[in-house]
């Protein structure tokens, strides 16, 4: 087991158990003057997003700084011992709403997302936490379909901050201490502003696996579980079936579970899980799913079969047969949650309005087109299976006439899956790095690259602006019409293009 300052990279390790900087150390004064340079002109004009002001958005930076000093969510330790006192302490805020629980290998935060905005449209308040983020740390807690302010961030931080120094004390004395980690501090966060909203219902992503993770103090009323493949293989192991059986945790006694198309081996542990805990069980395929799906122009028209019955004309502004599925999950999840069934079925007007409202940032994402340049998207895929779906969505969805990709991806991911699976689908790539201190190393990506596409097929740009931009020039090569450049391979990857691309985090 990893402890607090083994092996940590630069900048994701601990000073020490129970840390806290002096609020006019150095490091905070450094912050604010990065921010106030950038407001004169002397860095990134728009470092500071649009309705924040500058002071407030320096404290959120230095909030973020102070948890940056504790164990990042590429790590963990098996146990909710942590989490379940500090939310104890907190008043368990977390019970104080039902929740749509998601757990999955792809697609949790599009499914999160689109269950949200059906649930607003019937008129819930709703709070939504997601990770990791693309841009911001904002984007993981969500009042009302929108995140929260950088102000609001630091408020939540400063209102449960006592009580992690209770709980750090308690765990995270001596050699084999483990004080709380950002993941289990910021989930706790989410709780608690959730239930300051207040909101009427809780949509929880999980952040890694799901027995053992942080949200998997809360007893979801709904359980959904996107599809299930290798990732995080590290904490979760290489056998799917005992992903599975980790992911599977998070169904709980008298809980509706809400289950994506699995491989038949995968369902069978769902389901016997289901049955040993006594959930009640909707299945993608049977009782519910996507009953058509045809192109439309900025994404797709779908019919979907809820628990209810059929809801036809439903535009999708998202790309992707494994978006449509991603539809069909949120819409048994929201069913289930309000009861909805035969007899009482969600207003089809307000299904077609929260859909036709949905965005999923990052995610096959279009943040440059024009008549006279290549079109640029932006993809997280970050894992073979997630590749599969870039890969098949770019090939069916799209008529590209050359397709170049850039890639920067973890070292710690199976990066050669993830390119053998984009290969088929695009001209070129330009592997690249992000500012991870986990990303590959360009020229070992290049050469796994070289193995996978052939030295001819592949150029190595260590700075991911230039990477673009050779790529959108090897596009537009024989002409522009019909070029395009795909930016993926991680989630860093993707939030960084959209923020070369000047678009705010939402």
């Amino acid at each position: 087991m990893t402890r607090p300052g083994d092996d940590v990279p630069e900048g994701e390790g601990p000073e020490g158990a129970g840390w806290v900087p002096d609020p006019a150390d150095a490091a905070q004064d450094a912050v604010l003057r990065h921010v106030l340079d950038a407001v004169r002109g002397d860095d990134s004009p728009d470092v500071v997003p649009a309705g924040s002001s500058v002071a407030g958005f320096a404290e959120f930076l230095a909030v973020e700084a102070v948890l940056d000093k504790r164990w990042p969510e590429t790590r963990m330790e098996p146990s909710l011992d942590r989490i379940r006192d500090l939310v104890e302490l907190l008043g368990d805020p977390q019970r104080g709403y039902p929740v749509v629980h998601l757990t999955g290998t792809n697609g949790k935060t599009s499914t999160a997302r689109m269950v949200d905005a059906l649930l607003s449209e019937i008129g819930l308040r709703t709070g939504r936490y997601t990770s990791p983020h693309l841009q911001s740390a904002v984007e993981r807690i969500n009042i009302d379909n929108r995140p929260i302010t950088p102000e609001r961030y630091v408020e939540v931080y400063r209102d449960v901050a006592p009580f992690v120094d209770l709980v750090d004390a308690r765990h995270g004395a001596g050699d084999a201490g483990i004080p709380l980690s950002k993941f289990e501090v910021l989930t706790a966060m989410g709780f608690a502003a959730f239930a300051d909203a207040p909101v009427e219902a809780g949509i929880v992503e999980v952040g890694l696996g799901g027995r053992w993770d942080a949200t998997n103090v809360v007893d979801g009323t709904v359980a959904v579980v996107t599809p299930i493949g290798l990732d995080h293989a590290e904490y979760l192991g290489a056998d799917v079936l005992g992903i599975a059986r980790e992911k599977a945790g998070i169904i709980k006694p008298g809980a509706v579970a809400v289950l994506a198309t699995q491989g038949k081996a995968v369902a069978e542990v769902l389901i016997e899980h289901c049955v040993e805990v006594g959930a009640q069980v909707a299945r993608e395929g049977a009782e519910f799913g996507v009953r058509d799906r045809e192109l439309a122009v900025g994404g797709q028209r779908i019919v979907l079969q809820g628990l209810s019955g059929a809801y036809d004309d439903i535009f999708l502004p998202l790309h992707g047969e494994h978006q449509a599925s991603n539809a069909a999950l949120a819409l048994a999840a929201a069913e289930a949650l309000v009861g909805a069934g035969p007899r009482s079925s969600l207003d089809p007007d307000a299904v077609r309005a929260a859909f036709a409202s949905v965005r999923s940032p990052g995610r096959l994402e279009r943040v440059a087109a024009g008549a006279d340049v290549a079109t640029v998207l932006v993809d997280a895929a970050h894992n073979p299976d997630g590749a599969r779906a870039l890969a098949v969505a770019l090939t069916t969805d799209f008529r590209f006439t050359r397709l170049i990709a850039v890639v920067a991806a973890m070292r710690d991911k199976d990066v050669r899956g993830i390119l053998a699976e984009l290969e088929p689908a695009v001209a070129e790539i330009v592997v690249t790095a992000n500012s991870s201190s986990r990303t590959m190393d360009p020229d070992e990506l290049g050469a796994l690259a070289v193995s996978v596409f052939g030295s001819e097929r592949v150029s190595v740009e260590p700075v991911l602006a230039q990477a673009i931009e050779q790529a959108r020039e090897l596009a537009e090569e024989e002409g522009t019409s019909g070029t395009g450049v795909v930016v993926t391979g991680s989630v860093v990857t993707a939030g960084e293009a959209r923020r070369l691309f000047g678009l705010e985090p939402s």
